[in-house]
């Protein structure tokens, strides 16, 4: 059965109908949660009937940093076609996000001056249970082992950064671009095997924009974390972003107009690209509110919700 796992100033917490039962535990950080195990299980299990109200209470991210945060590129077919790929040929790729790019469910996402097209992607991310050493095998039924539970991201995109510098790092990493919680919802070996059941879903001011279960996803989980493997340990408390469902501002451009863009200089090609994308709405502005949640209703999964509102600096009038 899940538990649903919060942090706040005061500590960490069980989530139990909208009130809080402390866990009584010396840990800091989420690695050192994770090994306190029998502490949640007997918060988990008395809950206090007059605990804190969630709805009253400033969440932090429950996983801590500094931490390894990973993420899969292009990993659902929707997204894959969106973005120009066959998903049946999209090579398995990864890239690192800076942990400073963390930060609570409802934080402001905070945008660069600098940065021009903001985009959203709602991920499913895997907490690591235990440590997985480099060259490593994740079967199936392993999963269990070294995946303690899931969390809410959101892995926030400078488009213009990403497209001109081929620059992912550095787009995706500046602080308040990856909004994690509110819940590190912890799994049993049974929910485990059954997250394509799982449906991200994220609104923009209400408007839906990206709705999606776990089974779109390419690359699952288990063969995830073993070619990750191959060239990266990982140790209880990271985090694994697996992919963004179809759906964000970006989408490529038509064949056509991409075969003519192909034969234009880069520095006139990208700004023929960003002149036709200065029109499109979906892109993220000042005083935007998005909400991301993860749910499973028929198992009773439900990883809360997630609401960031957008900060963009105002620019001064030529």
């Amino acid at each position: 059965m899940s538990t649903n796992v919060a942090r706040t100033q005061d500590g960490w917490w069980v989530e139990n109908d909208g009130r809080l039962t402390r866990i009584r535990t010396a840990a800091t950080t989420t690695r050192e949660l994770l090994a306190d195990r029998p502490a949640i299980d007997k918060a988990a299990g008395a809950p206090d009937p007059e605990g804190p109200l969630l709805e009253s209470t400033g969440l932090l991210s429950p996983v801590t940093t500094p931490a390894r945060v990973v993420a899969q590129m292009v990993n659902y077919r929707s997204h894959a076609h969106d973005s120009g790929f066959d998903p049946d040929t999209v090579p398995p790729a990864f890239f690192r996000k800076a942990s400073g790019s963390v930060c609570g469910p409802t934080d402001d996402i905070r945008c660069p001056d600098h940065v021009g097209f903001l985009d959203h992607e709602v991920e499913l991310g895997l907490v690591i249970g235990r440590r997985i050493e480099v060259g490593s095998a994740v079967a199936e039924d392993d999963l269990a082992e070294v995946v303690a539970g899931v969390v809410i991201t959101n892995d926030v995109s400078a488009r213009d950064i990403q497209l001109t510098r081929t620059q992912f790092y550095e787009s995706k990493s500046y602080p308040t671009f990856t909004p994690v919680g509110p819940f590190l919802t912890l799994l049993d070996g049974a929910e485990l095997s059954a997250l394509e059941r799982l449906r991200l879903t994220l609104s923009v001011n209400g408007e839906v924009r990206q709705n999606s279960t776990v089974a779109d996803m390419i690359v699952k989980p288990a063969r995830a974390l073993t070619l990750l493997a191959r060239f990266q340990a990982l140790d209880p408390g990271d985090l694994l972003l697996t992919g963004t469902p179809g759906g964000t501002a970006l989408k490529a451009p038509r064949p056509l107009v991409e075969k003519i863009g192909a034969l234009l200089p880069p520095a006139v090609k990208w700004r023929a690209f960003f002149k036709r994308q200065a029109d499109n709405p979906y892109y993220l502005k000042d005083g935007d509110v998005v909400a991301a949640t993860i749910t499973d209703p028929v198992r009773g999964i439900d990883l809360g919700q997630q609401t960031n509102i957008v900060r963009k600096p105002v620019r001064a009038a030529l």
